[in-house]
C-alpha cells in the first residue's frame, strides 16, 4: 500500500514537472516568436528616427536575456531616396549584443531597455557639411545621440575594435579619424534633459583606448597621435605631432600678416587627476599635473608678410580674460628641445636660437574666469642656451593684476658669443667673438615699462660686420669702426647697470624681454 502511494505521488510529481516544463517551453517559444516578430517592427517599422537599420541575422535568448545581431548596416533614410546625399551617420558593424534586456519594454513598449550594449568591430563615418563639426555639439547630438535614444536605452556601452571618421562632404576633407577604438561607458543616463546639454548624456565612469588619431585642426595645422588613453582620472598620448600642412614658403604666402609657425613633437603627454565638463554652458578643466616629455618644438617667424600692428597682450591678460575655467596645479616640460627661427627673406636663410636640455616647471596656471583671488603663476626654466651655456630663468606674474605686472630674473654662464652666429650672421649680418663669463638680469615690469638690474662679466669681445649683399664677405671698415666703440673686456669684474625700457605693445613679451637685455648690453659694452 505504501509502495503504491509512493509510486502515485512520484508519477504526479513527474507529470506535473513535465507539464510545467512543456508549458514553460511553449511559453518561451511563444514569447520568442512574439519578440522575434516584434523586434524587427521596433527596429524598422516603429523606428521614427532618421536612420534605417538592417541586419543579416538576429538571435534571441529569453533565458539569457540576450539579443545578438550580425552584420548590421546603419544609414540615414534620406540616403535611400538619394544615394548622393551623405549627410549623417553611416555604420557597418560585425556584431551587436544586447545583454540583460527588459522583455516588457520590447513586448509592450517602443524601446529596447537593457543593462549592456556591446558593439564589436564597428566602422563608423559621420558626414558633415561643416568643417568645424567637432565643435558643433548641437548638430552631433541631433544626428548621433538623439535618434538612437528613441530605439535603445542602456546602462553600459562597450565598443570593441572600432574605427571612426568625420568627413566634410563639401571637399571630402577628413576632419577626424581614429583607429582601433576600445571604449567603455558605465552608468549612462540619456534622456530629453541630457540631450539639451553640451555633453548629451551623463555617466559614472569611462575609458577610451585608441591606436591612432588624426585631427584636422584648421586650414593650417593637423594633429596626429598614437596609443591614446583616456580615463576618468587622466589622459595619455604617445608620439604627439602638431605640424603645419604647408611648407614655410607656402604657409607664409597664405598669411595676411606676420605670424609664428609652430611645429611641436612630443614623445609623451600625460594629464593626471583630470576633471572636466561643462557648467553654465562653459567648459571647465582641472588637473593636478600636466607632463610633456621629450618635446621637440620649432617656432618660425617669416618677416616677409605685413607687420601685425595689433596689441599683443601679456600672459596676465590672456589668462584673466579666458572664458574657460582652467586650473593646472603643475605643468612640467622635460628633456626637451626648442628652436626659434626668424627670417627676413628666404634667400638669406633664417637666424636660429637653440634651447636644449630644456626643463620647465610652471605652478598655479589658472584662468581668471569668475575668480577674485589667485596665487602667482610661477615659472622656472633650466636649459642650455645655444646647446652649451647653462641658462636659468625665474618668472612670476599674477593673472588678476590688471597692470599686467611681472617679475623675471635669469642668468647665463660661460657663453661663447660665436655660438650666436646662427642667429646674428644671417639675420643681422654681424658676428660677435669672445666669451660672456656670466650674464645676470633681474627685471620687474608691466604692460608699459620694464625696469631692473643687468650685469655682465666678459672677455675679449670683437665684432665682425658683413656686407648686406654678400654675407660671406666681411665689411672690414665697419668691423674696425665697430670694435673702436666696443669695450672688449670687463677687467675681471662684473659690470652692472640699471635698465628702463618702454614696451612696444605691438610686440610680444619675449621681444620686451630681449630689448631690455639689449639695453643693458648697449650700456655696458658701448
Amino acid at each position: 500500500m505504501f509502495k503504491t502511494n509512493f509510486m502515485n505521488k512520484t508519477k504526479k510529481i513527474l507529470f506535473t514537472s513535465i507539464g510545467i516544463f512543456f508549458f514553460l517551453g511553449l511559453l518561451n517559444l511563444g514569447i520568442n516568436l512574439w519578440v522575434e516578430t516584434k523586434l524587427p517592427k521596433l527596429i524598422n517599422n516603429e523606428n521614427n528616427t532618421d536612420y534605417n537599420i538592417v541586419y543579416e541575422d538576429i538571435d534571441l535568448s529569453i533565458w539569457n536575456s540576450k539579443i545578438t545581431a550580425y552584420n548590421i548596416q546603419i544609414s540615414p533614410k534620406e540616403s535611400l531616396k538619394n544615394s548622393e546625399k551623405k549627410i549623417g551617420l553611416f555604420a557597418s558593424i560585425d556584431i551587436i549584443e544586447v545583454n540583460k534586456f527588459d522583455i516588457w519594454s520590447i513586448l509592450f513598449g517602443k524601446k529596447i531597455k537593457a543593462n549592456n550594449l556591446v558593439i564589436s568591430k564597428p566602422s563608423v563615418i559621420l558626414y558633415k557639411n561643416n568643417v568645424n563639426a567637432i565643435n558643433n555639439y548641437s548638430s552631433i547630438n541631433s544626428k548621433v545621440f538623439k535618434p538612437f535614444e528613441k530605439i535603445i536605452i542602456v546602462s553600459n556601452l562597450v565598443i570593441n575594435k572600432g574605427n571612426f571618421k568625420i568627413l566634410n562632404i563639401r571637399d571630402n576633407i577628413e576632419i577626424i579619424k581614429a583607429n582601433n577604438i576600445n571604449f567603455k561607458l558605465e552608468g549612462i543616463v540619456l534622456n530629453e534633459k541630457t540631450l539639451t546639454e553640451k555633453i548629451p548624456l551623463s555617466f559614472h565612469n569611462y575609458s577610451f583606448f585608441c591606436d591612432y588619431i588624426h585631427y584636422n585642426v584648421n586650414a593650417f595645422y593637423e594633429i596626429k597621435g598614437e596609443e591614446i588613453k583616456i580615463t576618468k582620472e587622466g589622459f595619455n598620448i604617445k608620439n604627439f605631432k602638431l605640424t603645419p600642412k604647408y611648407s614655410r614658403k607656402e604657409f607664409v604666402k597664405k598669411l595676411p600678416k606676420e605670424k609664428d609657425i609652430y611645429t611641436i613633437l612630443a614623445d609623451d603627454i600625460s594629464i593626471n587627476k583630470m576633471v572636466w565638463g561643462f557648467k553654465d554652458e562653459r567648459l571647465y578643466f582641472k588637473s593636478n599635473t600636466v607632463i610633456l616629455d621629450k618635446v621637440a618644438a620649432n617656432i618660425y617667424r617669416g618677416k616677409m608678410p605685413t607687420d601685425d600692428l595689433s596689441k599683443k597682450e601679456l600672459y596676465n591678460n590672456l589668462l584673466r580674460n579666458l572664458k574657460t575655467d582652467i586650473k593646472v596645479d603643475s605643468l612640467l616640460i622635460k628633456n626637451s628641445y626648442l628652436t626659434y627661427e626668424e627670417e627676413k627673406t628666404f634667400e638669406k636663410g633664417s637666424g636660429k636660437l637653440y634651447f636644449s636640455n630644456f626643463n620647465l616647471t610652471a605652478e598655479n596656471i589658472e584662468s581668471g574666469y569668475k575668480k577674485s583671488n589667485l596665487p602667482d603663476v610661477k615659472i622656472r626654466v633650466n636649459c642650455n642656451f645655444m646647446k652649451k651655456s647653462p641658462l636659468k630663468v625665474d618668472w612670476s606674474f599674477n593673472v588678476l593684476d590688471k597692470t599686467e605686472g611681472f617679475k623675471i630674473a635669469g642668468s647665463v654662464k660661460k657663453f661663447n658669443t660665436e655660438e650666436l652666429e646662427d642667429f646674428t650672421k644671417p639675420y643681422m649680418n654681424i658676428k660677435i667673438k669672445g666669451e660672456l663669463e656670466t650674464v645676470n638680469f633681474n627685471f620687474a615690469g608691466n604692460d608699459l615699462i620694464n625696469k631692473g638690474k643687468f650685469s655682465i662679466k666678459y672677455d675679449n669681445l670683437k665684432v665682425e660686420i658683413y656686407q648686406n649683399d654678400k654675407r660671406l664677405n666681411k665689411n672690414k671698415f665697419l668691423s674696425t669702426i665697430g670694435n673702436l666703440f666696443v669695450k672688449n673686456d670687463s677687467d675681471d669684474e662684473i659690470k652692472t647697470t640699471e635698465i628702463e625700457v618702454e614696451r612696444n605693445q605691438e610686440k610680444s613679451f619675449y621681444n620686451f624681454l630681449w630689448i631690455s637685455i639689449a639695453d643693458g648690453l648697449k650700456q655696458i659694452l658701448l
